[in-house]
């Protein structure tokens, strides 16, 4: 088959999906790549058996950029004759679905890892919400990343219980059980404190991802400062086009924080995690969680739809009201002042996602989607 992944941004194909890209390559299918530019392009140039092509998709709203990203879209898509498109990330989803429609492009597929529209109000969510029913309507089969955001999807109205559907336990792409082996890591870990400054008495907490205000930053930092004797990774890009943090982040106004910026191996500092947090307002499936749990870390998270999958309250980590600074830092406190229940959960999480997050396991199912609308033609 001649196939296409499509995202907004290259950083996203690269860390979520290169595994996922190389599993259909090797498959024997040709697989084709789209997003803006971005650092990570060569680095997806470099996968064997892939090819690239740079479109620009904004983001956010923007409608002349919006215009020109769609028919420069159709276009590539009526020159090549894909057998198969294969959407991630809303604005992506909603303008290949229209451009692949137009296109006659014969399997259209979209995967939703999160409504970028939950946190929004008023004119923009209806207009985010309407461009995800359009993505629905247009499209061969959606899919969401986990039962819950499934479950959310439906009961806003944007797809019937028949549109959309969740491939196995969930997750996009899950997670390389190779790589995320804490065992690999167990004679290191001194060298990765000794590398951060980090003394070998100090608790570590881990956050992986955007450093922006709905990935509940602000409740995280305001829960750390009530917290003895740990400290605060933060690893991942901000929000600026370089990736860099703009000057009222508040990160200069907490001791014991320690932003690290993107850093491709996440391994080597779960490796030191006593407990991964990530309190976001909205998130899909939360890859980074099932990583952690690979890596024996138990998990503090926000009970929204996504993370409640990804997070089995109680068993492999906790869940906490969003927006709740104290109800976070209670939770980080238990667990980082509880070495059996935490071990406990980090030994649940690592069996769960050994069980049922593997890469491997997840690409499987993705590829049988594929096979199966391609004999269904």
């Amino acid at each position: 088959m001649r196939i296409c992944r499509i995202a907004t941004v290259p950083f996203f194909l690269y860390n979520h999906l290169r595994g996922q890209i190389r599993a259909i390559t090797e498959a024997g299918h040709e697989v084709t790549l789209i997003s803006a530019a971005g650092k990570e392009v060569e680095w997806l140039k470099a996968i064997p058996g892939v090819r690239f092509q740079e479109i620009d998709i904004p983001r956010k709203i923007s409608p002349f950029r919006d215009l020109v990203a769609l028919w420069k879209l159709f276009l590539f898509f009526r020159k090549e004759r894909f057998d198969l498109i294969h959407s991630t990330t809303p604005k992506a989803g909603m303008l290949c679905a229209i451009a692949g429609w137009l296109a006659g492009i014969p399997v259209r597929l979209h995967t939703f890892t999160g409504q970028a529209w939950a946190e929004l109000s008023g004119v923009k969510r209806w207009v985010a919400r309407a461009g995800d029913r359009v993505t629905v309507r247009l499209d061969t089969r959606c899919y969401a990343d986990s039962l819950s955001q499934t479950e959310y999807i439906v009961s806003e109205g944007v797809a019937s219980e028949g549109e959309i559907r969740v491939l196995g336990s969930g997750s996009l792409a899950g997670v390389d059980l190779m790589r995320f082996d804490p065992k690999k890591w167990s004679d290191k870990k001194m060298e990765v404190r000794e590398e951060l400054g980090i003394p070998e008495d100090m608790k570590v907490i881990t956050f992986i991802g955007r450093i922006t205000r709905d990935k509940g930053i602000a409740e995280l930092l305001k829960a750390i400062s009530v917290l003895e004797s740990c400290v605060l990774l933060l690893i991942g890009p901000g929000e600026s086009r370089d990736g860099s943090l703009s000057s009222d982040s508040g990160l200069s106004d907490v001791p014991n924080v320690k932003y690290l910026g993107y850093r491709p191996e996440p391994e080597r500092y779960l490796a030191i995690t006593h407990v991964f947090c990530i309190p976001s307002y909205r998130e899909g499936f939360g890859n980074v969680v099932i990583e952690s749990a690979a890596m024996g870390v138990p998990s503090v998270g926000t009970d929204i739809p996504g993370l409640r999958d990804a997070i089995l309250d109680g068993k492999t980590g906790v869940l906490v009201p969003p927006k709740d600074a104290d109800a976070l830092a209670v939770a980080l406190k238990s667990l980082l002042s509880d070495e059996p229940l935490r071990k406990s959960m980090g030994g649940a999480a690592r069996e769960r996602a050994v069980k049922e997050f593997g890469a491997e396991r997840v690409s499987a199912l993705v590829l049988a989607e594929y096979e199966r609308f391609w004999h269904e033609r």
